[in-house]
Protein backbone atom coordinates (compact mmCIF):
# COMPACT_ATOMS: atom_id res chain seq x y z
CA UNK A 1 0.00 0.00 0.00
CA UNK A 2 1.07 3.40 -0.66
CA UNK A 3 0.90 4.92 2.85
CA UNK A 4 2.15 8.82 3.65
CA UNK A 5 1.72 8.11 7.11
CA UNK A 6 2.14 6.09 10.52
CA UNK A 7 -1.64 4.37 11.98
CA UNK A 8 -2.12 4.99 15.40
CA UNK A 9 -3.93 2.15 16.60
CA UNK A 10 -4.82 3.51 19.98
CA UNK A 11 -7.01 6.08 17.87
CA UNK A 12 -9.35 2.97 17.39
CA UNK A 13 -10.81 2.75 21.20
CA UNK A 14 -13.78 3.99 20.08
CA UNK A 15 -15.23 4.47 23.49
CA UNK A 16 -13.71 7.12 23.54
CA UNK A 17 -14.99 8.72 20.25
CA UNK A 18 -18.70 8.78 21.29
CA UNK A 19 -17.87 10.73 24.18
CA UNK A 20 -17.85 13.83 22.06
CA UNK A 21 -20.74 15.21 20.38
CA UNK A 22 -20.21 16.41 16.97
CA UNK A 23 -21.28 19.87 17.03
CA UNK A 24 -17.73 20.77 16.42
CA UNK A 25 -17.44 20.00 13.06
CA UNK A 26 -13.47 19.97 11.92
CA UNK A 27 -12.70 21.80 8.97
CA UNK A 28 -9.32 20.30 8.62
CA UNK A 29 -9.69 17.02 9.39
CA UNK A 30 -10.09 16.04 6.00
CA UNK A 31 -8.57 16.02 2.72
CA UNK A 32 -9.69 16.15 -0.79
CA UNK A 33 -9.58 12.13 -2.28
CA UNK A 34 -8.27 13.24 -5.17
CA UNK A 35 -5.49 14.87 -6.36
CA UNK A 36 -6.87 16.98 -8.85
CA UNK A 37 -8.72 20.59 -8.16
CA UNK A 38 -12.32 19.33 -7.30
CA UNK A 39 -15.07 19.84 -9.63
CA UNK A 40 -18.27 19.18 -9.22
CA UNK A 41 -21.04 17.04 -11.22
CA UNK A 42 -23.15 17.02 -8.24
CA UNK A 43 -23.78 18.29 -4.77
CA UNK A 44 -24.93 17.34 -1.50
CA UNK A 45 -28.79 17.27 -0.62
CA UNK A 46 -29.33 17.49 -4.61
CA UNK A 47 -32.80 16.56 -5.61
CA UNK A 48 -32.72 13.31 -7.05
CA UNK A 49 -35.20 10.37 -8.11
CA UNK A 50 -37.33 9.30 -4.84
CA UNK A 51 -33.77 10.69 -2.81
CA UNK A 52 -31.76 13.79 -1.97
CA UNK A 53 -28.05 13.15 -2.81
CA UNK A 54 -25.91 12.26 -0.21
CA UNK A 55 -22.73 13.61 -0.95
CA UNK A 56 -20.48 15.43 -3.81
CA UNK A 57 -20.00 14.03 -7.36
CA UNK A 58 -16.12 14.46 -8.20
CA UNK A 59 -15.60 15.07 -11.50
CA UNK A 60 -12.58 12.85 -12.89
CA UNK A 61 -11.91 14.50 -16.09
CA UNK A 62 -14.12 12.66 -17.90
CA UNK A 63 -12.03 9.22 -17.47
CA UNK A 64 -11.24 6.55 -15.11
CA UNK A 65 -8.86 5.35 -12.89
CA UNK A 66 -7.58 8.17 -11.34
CA UNK A 67 -5.92 7.41 -7.86
CA UNK A 68 -8.35 8.14 -4.89
CA UNK A 69 -6.79 8.64 -1.41
CA UNK A 70 -8.31 7.97 2.16
CA UNK A 71 -9.38 11.50 3.53
CA UNK A 72 -7.82 10.98 7.04
CA UNK A 73 -6.49 8.03 9.22
CA UNK A 74 -9.19 5.28 9.79
CA UNK A 75 -9.85 1.85 8.78
CA UNK A 76 -11.83 0.15 6.61
CA UNK A 77 -15.05 -0.83 7.57
CA UNK A 78 -17.21 -1.71 4.83
CA UNK A 79 -16.70 -2.93 1.56
CA UNK A 80 -19.67 -3.36 -1.07
CA UNK A 81 -19.67 -4.40 -4.23
CA UNK A 82 -23.03 -4.20 -6.83
CA UNK A 83 -24.16 -4.29 -9.91
CA UNK A 84 -26.56 -1.28 -9.46
CA UNK A 85 -26.37 1.73 -6.81
CA UNK A 86 -22.95 2.47 -5.52
CA UNK A 87 -21.04 0.14 -7.54
CA UNK A 88 -17.84 -0.79 -5.83
CA UNK A 89 -17.13 1.08 -3.12
CA UNK A 90 -15.43 1.65 0.75
CA UNK A 91 -16.53 2.59 4.15
CA UNK A 92 -13.64 4.07 5.90
CA UNK A 93 -14.28 4.55 9.64
CA UNK A 94 -11.96 7.51 11.47
CA UNK A 95 -11.07 7.43 14.62
CA UNK A 96 -13.19 11.05 15.54
CA UNK A 97 -16.54 8.96 14.96
CA UNK A 98 -17.11 9.53 11.08
CA UNK A 99 -17.27 7.56 8.22
CA UNK A 100 -16.07 8.57 4.65
CA UNK A 101 -17.76 6.65 1.78
CA UNK A 102 -15.91 6.26 -2.01
CA UNK A 103 -18.34 4.86 -4.82
CA UNK A 104 -18.54 4.16 -8.36
CA UNK A 105 -14.60 2.97 -8.01
CA UNK A 106 -13.61 1.12 -10.70
CA UNK A 107 -10.44 -1.44 -8.54
CA UNK A 108 -9.09 -1.04 -5.43
CA UNK A 109 -5.80 -0.52 -4.73
CA UNK A 110 -3.69 -3.93 -4.77
CA UNK A 111 -3.79 -5.20 -1.35
CA UNK A 112 -7.80 -4.18 -0.82
CA UNK A 113 -8.10 -5.64 -4.68
CA UNK A 114 -6.50 -8.76 -3.69
CA UNK A 115 -8.61 -9.06 -0.29
CA UNK A 116 -11.83 -8.51 -1.52
CA UNK A 117 -10.89 -10.92 -4.49
CA UNK A 118 -10.55 -14.07 -1.75
CA UNK A 119 -13.55 -12.95 -0.15
CA UNK A 120 -15.90 -12.75 -3.90
CA UNK A 121 -14.15 -16.31 -4.58
CA UNK A 122 -14.93 -17.85 -1.29
CA UNK A 123 -18.77 -16.82 -1.83
CA UNK A 124 -18.20 -17.31 -5.57
CA UNK A 125 -20.48 -14.04 -6.03
CA UNK A 126 -19.30 -10.64 -7.85
CA UNK A 127 -22.05 -8.82 -5.51
CA UNK A 128 -20.34 -8.84 -1.72
CA UNK A 129 -20.50 -6.92 0.98
CA UNK A 130 -18.20 -7.60 3.83
CA UNK A 131 -16.78 -5.71 7.19
CA UNK A 132 -13.21 -5.70 8.00
CA UNK A 133 -12.62 -5.37 11.97
CA UNK A 134 -10.75 -2.39 12.99
CA UNK A 135 -7.31 -4.00 12.43
CA UNK A 136 -7.77 -5.92 9.12
CA UNK A 137 -6.84 -3.23 6.99
CA UNK A 138 -5.85 0.28 8.75
CA UNK A 139 -5.25 3.16 6.43
CA UNK A 140 -3.47 6.31 6.41
CA UNK A 141 -4.68 10.10 5.36
CA UNK A 142 -3.52 10.42 1.94
CA UNK A 143 -3.31 6.36 1.25
CA UNK A 144 -4.06 5.13 -1.99
CA UNK A 145 -7.45 3.12 -1.77
CA UNK A 146 -8.46 3.11 -5.02
CA UNK A 147 -8.83 3.99 -8.45
CA UNK A 148 -12.11 5.95 -9.61
CA UNK A 149 -14.68 4.20 -12.13
CA UNK A 150 -17.82 3.89 -13.34
CA UNK A 151 -19.14 1.92 -11.45
CA UNK A 152 -23.22 0.44 -10.64
CA UNK A 153 -25.70 3.65 -11.07
CA UNK A 154 -23.21 6.27 -12.16
CA UNK A 155 -24.05 8.13 -15.54
CA UNK A 156 -20.46 8.92 -16.16
CA UNK A 157 -17.17 8.67 -14.57
CA UNK A 158 -16.38 10.28 -11.26
CA UNK A 159 -16.05 9.75 -7.60
CA UNK A 160 -18.94 10.41 -5.12
CA UNK A 161 -17.58 10.82 -2.07
CA UNK A 162 -19.51 11.01 1.37
CA UNK A 163 -19.06 12.20 4.82
CA UNK A 164 -21.27 10.13 7.58
CA UNK A 165 -21.79 11.17 11.35
CA UNK A 166 -21.47 8.85 13.90
CA UNK A 167 -25.20 8.04 13.53
CA UNK A 168 -24.60 7.24 9.58
CA UNK A 169 -26.70 10.27 8.99
CA UNK A 170 -24.64 12.14 5.24
CA UNK A 171 -23.14 15.61 6.41
CA UNK A 172 -22.70 18.47 3.68
CA UNK A 173 -19.37 17.77 3.11
CA UNK A 174 -18.43 21.55 2.03
CA UNK A 175 -19.24 21.69 6.13
CA UNK A 176 -15.63 19.84 6.90
CA UNK A 177 -13.54 22.35 4.66
CA UNK A 178 -13.78 20.19 1.36
CA UNK A 179 -14.13 23.24 -1.14
CA UNK A 180 -14.34 24.54 -4.69
CA UNK A 181 -14.30 27.58 -6.01
CA UNK A 182 -17.79 29.21 -6.79
CA UNK A 183 -18.47 32.35 -7.61
CA UNK A 184 -21.64 31.94 -9.26
CA UNK A 185 -25.13 32.34 -8.05
CA UNK A 186 -28.01 30.36 -8.03
CA UNK A 187 -30.57 30.22 -10.66
CA UNK A 188 -34.27 30.31 -9.99
CA UNK A 189 -35.96 29.37 -13.37
CA UNK A 190 -39.16 28.74 -12.19
CA UNK A 191 -41.70 30.19 -9.18
CA UNK A 192 -45.33 28.74 -8.34
CA UNK A 193 -47.43 29.78 -6.01
CA UNK A 194 -50.45 27.25 -4.31
CA UNK A 195 -53.85 28.16 -2.73
CA UNK A 196 -54.03 25.14 -0.46
CA UNK A 197 -57.28 24.46 0.93
CA UNK A 198 -61.11 25.32 -0.85
CA UNK A 199 -61.28 28.70 0.79
CA UNK A 200 -58.28 29.90 -1.33
CA UNK A 201 -57.51 31.12 -4.58
CA UNK A 202 -55.16 32.91 -6.37
CA UNK A 203 -55.62 35.49 -9.24
CA UNK A 204 -59.26 33.94 -9.39
CA UNK A 205 -58.31 30.43 -9.47
CA UNK A 206 -57.94 27.77 -7.02
CA UNK A 207 -55.34 26.13 -9.53
CA UNK A 208 -51.78 26.81 -9.19
CA UNK A 209 -50.00 29.43 -10.86
CA UNK A 210 -46.57 29.73 -12.53
CA UNK A 211 -45.48 33.58 -12.14
CA UNK A 212 -43.48 35.72 -14.70
CA UNK A 213 -40.10 36.44 -13.02
CA UNK A 214 -37.97 39.22 -14.37
CA UNK A 215 -34.36 40.18 -13.67
CA UNK A 216 -33.33 43.30 -12.59
CA UNK A 217 -30.56 45.66 -12.36
CA UNK A 218 -29.67 44.44 -9.29
CA UNK A 219 -29.35 40.84 -10.73
CA UNK A 220 -32.75 40.08 -8.40
CA UNK A 221 -36.44 38.90 -9.85
CA UNK A 222 -39.11 40.52 -8.88
CA UNK A 223 -42.70 38.48 -9.71
CA UNK A 224 -45.89 39.63 -11.20
CA UNK A 225 -48.06 40.95 -8.68
CA UNK A 226 -50.83 38.17 -7.41
CA UNK A 227 -54.33 39.11 -6.27
CA UNK A 228 -54.96 36.47 -3.21
CA UNK A 229 -57.15 35.15 -0.57
CA UNK A 230 -56.57 32.70 1.98
CA UNK A 231 -53.97 30.24 2.82
CA UNK A 232 -51.45 29.78 0.26
CA UNK A 233 -48.04 28.47 -0.43
CA UNK A 234 -44.42 29.32 -2.68
CA UNK A 235 -42.61 26.52 -5.00
CA UNK A 236 -39.49 27.43 -7.21
CA UNK A 237 -37.17 25.56 -9.27
CA UNK A 238 -33.90 26.29 -8.63
CA UNK A 239 -30.32 25.11 -9.42
CA UNK A 240 -26.62 26.22 -8.31
CA UNK A 241 -22.98 25.50 -10.50
CA UNK A 242 -19.60 26.31 -8.97
CA UNK A 243 -16.96 27.49 -11.59
CA UNK A 244 -15.85 24.77 -14.12
CA UNK A 245 -18.88 22.93 -15.06
CA UNK A 246 -21.93 23.50 -16.31
CA UNK A 247 -23.95 20.69 -14.21
CA UNK A 248 -27.31 21.28 -12.72
CA UNK A 249 -26.28 20.81 -8.93
CA UNK A 250 -28.16 21.38 -5.88
CA UNK A 251 -28.50 24.20 -3.86
CA UNK A 252 -27.67 24.99 -0.12
CA UNK A 253 -30.21 27.07 1.61
CA UNK A 254 -33.66 28.61 0.81
CA UNK A 255 -34.82 31.53 3.13
CA UNK A 256 -38.29 33.11 2.72
CA UNK A 257 -39.66 36.76 3.98
CA UNK A 258 -43.06 37.97 4.60
CA UNK A 259 -42.51 41.93 4.88
CA UNK A 260 -39.35 41.25 6.28
CA UNK A 261 -39.59 38.66 8.69
CA UNK A 262 -38.65 34.98 8.05
CA UNK A 263 -41.40 32.23 8.08
CA UNK A 264 -39.54 29.14 6.20
CA UNK A 265 -35.64 27.91 5.96
CA UNK A 266 -34.37 25.16 4.31
CA UNK A 267 -30.61 23.79 4.91
CA UNK A 268 -29.16 21.20 2.80
CA UNK A 269 -26.55 20.56 6.28
CA UNK A 270 -27.46 16.67 6.86
CA UNK A 271 -30.19 14.27 6.53
CA UNK A 272 -30.92 10.88 7.39
CA UNK A 273 -31.47 7.65 4.78
CA UNK A 274 -34.90 6.80 6.75
CA UNK A 275 -36.24 10.45 5.74
CA UNK A 276 -34.58 11.01 2.31
CA UNK A 277 -37.43 9.26 0.14
CA UNK A 278 -39.85 12.30 1.78
CA UNK A 279 -38.49 14.41 -0.98
CA UNK A 280 -41.50 13.06 -2.98
CA UNK A 281 -43.63 14.94 -0.15
CA UNK A 282 -41.34 18.44 -0.48
CA UNK A 283 -41.17 18.29 -4.18
CA UNK A 284 -44.86 19.18 -6.14
CA UNK A 285 -44.87 15.77 -7.75
CA UNK A 286 -47.45 15.74 -10.30
CA UNK A 287 -45.64 18.57 -12.16
CA UNK A 288 -42.41 16.74 -12.10
CA UNK A 289 -43.62 13.62 -13.40
CA UNK A 290 -45.43 15.85 -16.32
CA UNK A 291 -42.79 17.90 -16.92
CA UNK A 292 -39.50 15.89 -15.34
CA UNK A 293 -38.94 19.58 -13.67
CA UNK A 294 -38.25 19.46 -10.15
CA UNK A 295 -40.36 22.28 -8.14
CA UNK A 296 -39.39 22.23 -4.24
CA UNK A 297 -42.23 23.51 -1.78
CA UNK A 298 -42.00 26.33 0.20
CA UNK A 299 -44.06 25.07 2.64
CA UNK A 300 -44.63 21.91 4.78
CA UNK A 301 -47.50 19.87 4.39
CA UNK A 302 -48.66 16.65 6.40
CA UNK A 303 -46.66 13.83 6.59
CA UNK A 304 -43.93 15.17 5.78
CA UNK A 305 -41.53 15.03 8.67
CA UNK A 306 -37.79 16.29 6.98
CA UNK A 307 -35.08 17.73 9.19
CA UNK A 308 -34.03 20.07 6.77
CA UNK A 309 -36.22 22.47 7.75
CA UNK A 310 -35.13 24.85 10.05
CA UNK A 311 -36.88 28.45 11.29
CA UNK A 312 -40.70 27.67 9.91
CA UNK A 313 -43.20 30.16 11.32
CA UNK A 314 -46.67 28.38 10.25
CA UNK A 315 -44.89 25.87 8.51
CA UNK A 316 -44.41 28.53 6.13
CA UNK A 317 -47.96 28.91 4.78
CA UNK A 318 -48.99 32.61 4.03
CA UNK A 319 -52.12 33.07 5.48
CA UNK A 320 -53.74 36.65 3.14
CA UNK A 321 -56.21 38.74 4.47
CA UNK A 322 -58.35 41.18 2.27
CA UNK A 323 -57.20 44.33 1.47
CA UNK A 324 -53.82 43.61 3.01
CA UNK A 325 -50.17 43.98 0.86
CA UNK A 326 -47.44 41.74 1.71
CA UNK A 327 -44.25 41.53 -0.08
CA UNK A 328 -42.92 37.98 0.02
CA UNK A 329 -39.21 37.57 -0.81
CA UNK A 330 -36.99 34.31 -1.10
CA UNK A 331 -33.47 34.25 -0.72
CA UNK A 332 -31.82 31.14 -2.51
CA UNK A 333 -27.83 30.45 -1.14
CA UNK A 334 -25.06 28.79 -1.94
CA UNK A 335 -22.51 27.41 0.24
CA UNK A 336 -20.21 30.03 -0.52
CA UNK A 337 -22.38 32.42 0.11
CA UNK A 338 -23.51 33.37 -3.35
CA UNK A 339 -26.94 34.47 -3.30
CA UNK A 340 -30.16 35.09 -6.04
CA UNK A 341 -33.59 36.64 -4.60
CA UNK A 342 -37.05 36.62 -6.23
CA UNK A 343 -39.70 39.23 -4.59
CA UNK A 344 -43.06 38.63 -5.34
CA UNK A 345 -45.58 41.34 -4.13
CA UNK A 346 -49.73 40.28 -2.95
CA UNK A 347 -52.38 42.04 -2.66
CA UNK A 348 -55.21 40.61 -0.22
CA UNK A 349 -58.46 41.00 -2.72
CA UNK A 350 -61.56 39.05 -1.99
CA UNK A 351 -62.91 38.44 -5.66
CA UNK A 352 -64.84 36.48 -7.59
CA UNK A 353 -63.85 32.67 -7.97
CA UNK A 354 -63.80 31.58 -12.07
CA UNK A 355 -61.52 28.77 -11.98
CA UNK A 356 -62.52 25.79 -8.99
CA UNK A 357 -60.11 23.16 -8.15
CA UNK A 358 -60.38 20.22 -10.88
CA UNK A 359 -61.26 17.67 -8.39
CA UNK A 360 -60.93 13.62 -9.27
CA UNK A 361 -63.78 11.63 -7.69
CA UNK A 362 -63.84 7.88 -8.35
CA UNK A 363 -65.46 5.16 -6.17
CA UNK A 364 -61.83 4.35 -4.18
CA UNK A 365 -61.27 6.60 -1.64
CA UNK A 366 -57.71 5.42 0.55
CA UNK A 367 -57.02 7.45 3.81
CA UNK A 368 -53.58 7.92 4.17
CA UNK A 369 -53.45 6.80 7.89
CA UNK A 370 -55.14 3.48 7.20
CA UNK A 371 -54.33 0.46 5.12
CA UNK A 372 -56.56 0.00 1.58
CA UNK A 373 -57.79 -2.95 -0.26
CA UNK A 374 -58.78 -3.57 -3.68
CA UNK A 375 -59.76 -6.60 -5.15
CA UNK A 376 -61.53 -6.24 -9.04
CA UNK A 377 -61.32 -9.81 -11.38
CA UNK A 378 -58.02 -11.69 -10.68
CA UNK A 379 -56.37 -8.48 -9.06
CA UNK A 380 -55.89 -7.58 -5.54
CA UNK A 381 -54.04 -4.71 -4.34
CA UNK A 382 -53.03 -4.07 -1.16
CA UNK A 383 -51.72 -0.34 0.25
CA UNK A 384 -50.32 0.08 3.59
CA UNK A 385 -51.04 2.68 6.56
CA UNK A 386 -48.57 5.19 5.65
CA UNK A 387 -47.78 4.70 1.82
CA UNK A 388 -50.20 7.50 0.65
CA UNK A 389 -49.16 11.46 2.01
CA UNK A 390 -52.89 12.26 1.60
CA UNK A 391 -56.18 10.85 1.66
CA UNK A 392 -57.31 10.53 -2.22
CA UNK A 393 -59.40 9.41 -4.43
CA UNK A 394 -58.28 6.40 -6.23
CA UNK A 395 -58.62 5.37 -10.16
CA UNK A 396 -58.87 1.58 -10.05
CA UNK A 397 -59.88 -0.93 -12.19
CA UNK A 398 -58.88 -4.39 -13.86
CA UNK A 399 -59.16 -6.13 -16.92
CA UNK A 400 -58.29 -9.84 -17.24
CA UNK A 401 -55.00 -9.20 -17.29
CA UNK A 402 -53.97 -5.54 -16.32
CA UNK A 403 -54.38 -2.94 -14.08
CA UNK A 404 -54.96 0.57 -13.98
CA UNK A 405 -53.38 1.23 -10.71
CA UNK A 406 -54.25 4.93 -10.33
CA UNK A 407 -52.09 7.70 -11.85
CA UNK A 408 -48.17 7.83 -11.46
CA UNK A 409 -48.29 11.56 -10.74
CA UNK A 410 -49.25 10.85 -7.38
CA UNK A 411 -46.50 9.70 -4.98
CA UNK A 412 -46.59 6.09 -3.03
CA UNK A 413 -43.89 6.27 0.05
CA UNK A 414 -43.69 2.36 1.23
CA UNK A 415 -44.39 -0.32 -1.37
CA UNK A 416 -47.83 -1.91 -2.28
CA UNK A 417 -48.52 -5.14 -3.01
CA UNK A 418 -50.43 -6.51 -6.02
CA UNK A 419 -51.44 -9.98 -6.74
CA UNK A 420 -52.50 -11.67 -9.47
CA UNK A 421 -54.98 -15.19 -9.19
CA UNK A 422 -52.84 -17.84 -11.13
CA UNK A 423 -55.71 -20.36 -10.99
CA UNK A 424 -56.51 -20.45 -14.86
CA UNK A 425 -52.61 -21.16 -15.75
CA UNK A 426 -51.11 -24.58 -15.96
CA UNK A 427 -47.99 -25.25 -13.87
CA UNK A 428 -45.37 -24.77 -16.49
CA UNK A 429 -46.94 -21.84 -18.11
CA UNK A 430 -47.39 -19.62 -14.33
CA UNK A 431 -43.16 -20.58 -13.86
CA UNK A 432 -42.91 -18.33 -17.06
CA UNK A 433 -45.32 -15.28 -15.96
CA UNK A 434 -44.45 -12.08 -14.17
CA UNK A 435 -45.98 -8.49 -13.39
CA UNK A 436 -44.60 -5.56 -14.86
CA UNK A 437 -45.55 -2.02 -15.42
CA UNK A 438 -46.53 -0.37 -19.10
CA UNK A 439 -44.43 2.27 -20.10
CA UNK A 440 -46.65 5.73 -21.14
CA UNK A 441 -47.00 4.82 -24.65
CA UNK A 442 -48.36 1.02 -23.17
CA UNK A 443 -46.23 -1.00 -25.91
CA UNK A 444 -43.48 -1.72 -23.64
CA UNK A 445 -43.57 -3.91 -20.16
CA UNK A 446 -41.24 -2.82 -17.36
CA UNK A 447 -40.36 -5.90 -15.39
CA UNK A 448 -41.78 -5.57 -11.71
CA UNK A 449 -39.67 -8.22 -8.91
CA UNK A 450 -42.24 -11.05 -9.14
CA UNK A 451 -42.56 -13.66 -6.41
CA UNK A 452 -45.15 -16.89 -6.59
CA UNK A 453 -46.45 -17.85 -3.62
CA UNK A 454 -49.88 -19.41 -2.65
CA UNK A 455 -51.14 -19.77 -6.03
CA UNK A 456 -50.42 -15.92 -6.26
CA UNK A 457 -48.26 -13.77 -8.41
CA UNK A 458 -47.17 -11.15 -6.66
CA UNK A 459 -44.87 -7.72 -6.69
CA UNK A 460 -44.26 -4.61 -4.81
CA UNK A 461 -44.26 -1.49 -5.98
CA UNK A 462 -43.81 2.22 -5.02
CA UNK A 463 -45.16 3.55 -8.45
CA UNK A 464 -48.90 4.14 -9.55
CA UNK A 465 -49.53 3.07 -13.22
CA UNK A 466 -50.68 0.37 -15.37
CA UNK A 467 -49.64 -2.91 -14.86
CA UNK A 468 -50.07 -6.12 -17.19
CA UNK A 469 -48.95 -9.92 -17.17
CA UNK A 470 -46.13 -10.42 -18.92
CA UNK A 471 -44.87 -13.84 -20.01
CA UNK A 472 -41.53 -14.74 -21.07
CA UNK A 473 -40.01 -17.88 -22.73
CA UNK A 474 -37.09 -17.07 -24.01
CA UNK A 475 -34.08 -17.42 -22.55
CA UNK A 476 -30.93 -14.94 -22.64
CA UNK A 477 -28.68 -14.07 -25.50
CA UNK A 478 -24.85 -14.90 -24.81
CA UNK A 479 -22.91 -13.50 -27.26
CA UNK A 480 -18.84 -14.45 -26.75
CA UNK A 481 -16.76 -10.88 -27.72
CA UNK A 482 -13.09 -12.01 -27.87
CA UNK A 483 -13.22 -16.73 -27.67
CA UNK A 484 -14.29 -18.85 -29.91
CA UNK A 485 -13.56 -22.86 -30.48
CA UNK A 486 -10.26 -23.62 -30.39
CA UNK A 487 -8.49 -20.18 -30.28
CA UNK A 488 -5.43 -19.58 -28.27
CA UNK A 489 -5.95 -16.35 -25.99
CA UNK A 490 -2.32 -15.88 -24.65
CA UNK A 491 -2.42 -12.36 -25.58
CA UNK A 492 -6.02 -11.72 -24.38
CA UNK A 493 -5.97 -10.62 -20.22
CA UNK A 494 -9.89 -10.57 -20.14
CA UNK A 495 -12.44 -12.82 -21.15
CA UNK A 496 -15.35 -11.03 -22.51
CA UNK A 497 -19.26 -11.45 -23.68
CA UNK A 498 -21.76 -9.30 -24.05
CA UNK A 499 -25.18 -10.80 -22.39
CA UNK A 500 -28.88 -9.68 -23.02
CA UNK A 501 -32.40 -10.45 -22.09
CA UNK A 502 -35.06 -8.54 -24.21
CA UNK A 503 -38.36 -9.33 -21.68
CA UNK A 504 -38.07 -9.84 -17.82
CA UNK A 505 -33.98 -9.04 -17.54
CA UNK A 506 -30.55 -10.49 -16.74
CA UNK A 507 -31.04 -12.14 -13.15
CA UNK A 508 -27.72 -14.14 -12.29
CA UNK A 509 -24.73 -15.93 -13.96
CA UNK A 510 -22.00 -18.33 -13.01
CA UNK A 511 -18.94 -19.52 -15.06
CA UNK A 512 -16.46 -22.36 -14.81
CA UNK A 513 -13.28 -22.55 -16.52
CA UNK A 514 -12.26 -26.55 -16.27
CA UNK A 515 -14.95 -26.97 -13.26
CA UNK A 516 -13.28 -24.32 -11.15
CA UNK A 517 -15.68 -21.01 -10.67
CA UNK A 518 -14.05 -17.80 -12.45
CA UNK A 519 -15.04 -14.31 -11.21
CA UNK A 520 -17.49 -12.33 -13.88
CA UNK A 521 -17.76 -8.63 -13.52
CA UNK A 522 -21.49 -7.80 -14.90
CA UNK A 523 -22.21 -4.23 -15.97
CA UNK A 524 -25.47 -4.19 -17.04
CA UNK A 525 -25.27 -0.61 -18.83
CA UNK A 526 -23.16 -2.13 -21.26
CA UNK A 527 -24.70 -5.60 -21.10
CA UNK A 528 -20.57 -6.89 -20.84
CA UNK A 529 -19.02 -9.98 -18.49
CA UNK A 530 -15.63 -9.64 -18.14
CA UNK A 531 -13.38 -11.99 -16.72
CA UNK A 532 -9.58 -11.44 -15.59
CA UNK A 533 -7.28 -13.99 -16.50
CA UNK A 534 -4.86 -12.14 -13.95
CA UNK A 535 -7.16 -13.67 -11.00
CA UNK A 536 -4.74 -16.97 -12.06
CA UNK A 537 -7.61 -19.56 -11.76
CA UNK A 538 -6.82 -20.22 -15.67
CA UNK A 539 -3.78 -22.06 -15.41
CA UNK A 540 -4.21 -24.97 -17.75
CA UNK A 541 -3.17 -25.00 -21.25
CA UNK A 542 -6.52 -26.53 -22.61
CA UNK A 543 -9.20 -24.46 -20.96
CA UNK A 544 -13.21 -25.88 -20.84
CA UNK A 545 -15.43 -23.32 -20.72
CA UNK A 546 -18.85 -23.05 -19.60
CA UNK A 547 -21.01 -19.95 -19.03
CA UNK A 548 -25.05 -20.26 -17.19
CA UNK A 549 -27.27 -16.95 -17.89
CA UNK A 550 -30.55 -16.45 -16.02
CA UNK A 551 -33.14 -14.22 -16.90
CA UNK A 552 -36.20 -12.96 -13.58
CA UNK A 553 -38.24 -15.88 -14.55
CA UNK A 554 -35.50 -18.93 -14.65
CA UNK A 555 -35.33 -19.14 -18.19
CA UNK A 556 -31.18 -19.87 -18.99
CA UNK A 557 -29.10 -20.27 -21.34
CA UNK A 558 -25.34 -22.15 -21.54
CA UNK A 559 -22.24 -21.23 -23.97
CA UNK A 560 -19.36 -23.58 -23.79
CA UNK A 561 -16.38 -23.71 -25.30
CA UNK A 562 -12.76 -25.03 -25.49
CA UNK A 563 -9.91 -22.36 -25.84
CA UNK A 564 -6.23 -22.29 -25.17
CA UNK A 565 -3.99 -20.66 -23.68
CA UNK A 566 0.02 -20.48 -22.19
CA UNK A 567 1.05 -18.04 -19.09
Amino acid sequence: MVKRGIVTHILFIFSTVFCFAQTDIPSDYFINPLDIPLVMAGTFGELRSNHFHSGLDIKTQRKEGLKVYASADGFISRIKISHYGYGKAIYIQHPNGYTTVYAHLKKFSPEIEAYVKDKQYKKENYEIEVYPTSGTIPVTQGELIAYSGNTGGSGGPHLHYEIRDVNARPMNPFLFGIDVTDTKPPKITKAFVYPLDENSYINRSQEPVELRISMQKDSSFIAEKIKAQGNIGFGISTIDQQNGANNKNGIYQIQTTVNGEENFLLTMDKFSFAETRYLNRMIDYGYFIKKRERVQKLFIEKNNPLSIYKNEVDNGILSITDSLSYQYTIKVKDYAGNVTRVNIPIIGAIDTLVQPKTKMVTDHYAYANQPFTFSDGKFTVYIPKGALYDDTFLHLRASSDSLDFHQEETPLHKNAIISYDLSAYNEADREKLYIGRLNYKGDDIYYSGTQIKDNLLTTATRTFGTYTIGMDKTPPVITPKNVAEGRWMSKYRYLKFKIEDEDSGIKSYRATINGKYILMEYDYKTNTLIHDFNDNVVTDTENNLKLIVTDNVGNSATFETTFFRKK
